[in-house]
């Protein structure tokens, strides 16, 4: 009969060389798992966890607004529209042989001779009324002035880039586009006439017309954008209230009227 030691003995030994093989299997698996390459999952995980947060901007960036897209999407379609429509920007344009007949059109819409036959027309007035017409709209073309002007500084849009710089008369400002001086000024004079002067409907109607193709020829010589043309007749046709609002009278304005009384 064997023993009660050799008994004991051959368990202790059975039961060491049982955790020794545990020991050499959870060695054998770390060192399995050491060398296999992480998942592409777990690769994100790590990444996002070691990164942190993306900033404020580019979380606009990866995800722009309805808004942002809208805006970019309208001028994109405004850039190419007006490119396409300024026929007459070159000699070598699709319509280059009608530029002298646009370049006429754009001088007829100018400020400096709207403001030099107003103010010649002020000069020669012998009547009452048409001297507080004329003032009026004198005053109305130098207050378009400015504030195309100030509009333009605060934007500074530039000028579309097949436009060729040869226009009459300009200031430092006119190398900015948005809004169109042109246009503002056009529905401007054309509220103004249509209201203050007694014309016959053919007459009204060209000046309508006028208006509008002086609106027209400012994309068609690659002078404007689209929407610097209808932010212009929008401005125009709203400043015209203005002047409403603000009449000059002898009784608002007495010295103003002295100075020009004969």
């Amino acid at each position: 009969m064997p023993s009660p030691r050799s008994s004991r003995e051959r368990r202790s030994g059975s039961s060491s060389s049982g955790s020794s093989n545990r020991l050499e299997f959870l060695s054998l698996v770390s060192q399995r798992s050491a060398s296999v390459p992480d998942s592409p999952s777990r690769r994100r995980e790590s990444s996002n966890s070691t990164a942190g947060p993306l900033p404020e901007e580019d979380c606009m960036k990866l995800n722009p607004s309805f808004l942002g897209i809208a805006l970019s999407s309208l001028l994109a379609i405004d850039l190419w529209a007006s490119k396409r429509l300024g026929v007459c920007a070159g000699e070598n344009s699709a319509w280059g042989s009608a530029r002298p007949l646009m370049k006429v059109i754009e001088v007829s819409g100018h400020g400096i001779p709207w403001l030099l036959g107003t103010f010649c027309g002020l000069c020669q007035s012998d009547s009452s009324a048409a001297r507080e017409v004329l003032l009026n709209l004198l005053f109305a073309l130098l207050l378009d002035l400015v504030l195309v002007a100030v509009v333009k500084g605060l934007v500074k849009r530039r000028r579309p880039t097949h436009n060729k710089m040869d226009m009459f008369v300009t200031i430092s400002v006119d190398k900015y586009s948005f809004p169109s001086g042109h246009a503002t000024r056009a529905a401007l004079v054309c509220r103004f006439v249509l209201r203050h002067l007694v014309l016959a409907v053919p007459l009204r109607v060209l000046v309508v017309l006028w208006a509008l193709i002086v609106s027209i020829s400012r994309v068609m010589l690659g002078r404007h954008n689209m929407t610097d043309v209808l932010f212009g007749l929008v401005l125009g046709y709203a400043l015209y209230s203005v002047v409403e609002y603000c009449w000059l009278s002898p009784l608002s304005a007495p010295a103003l009227f002295a100075l020009w009384s004969h």
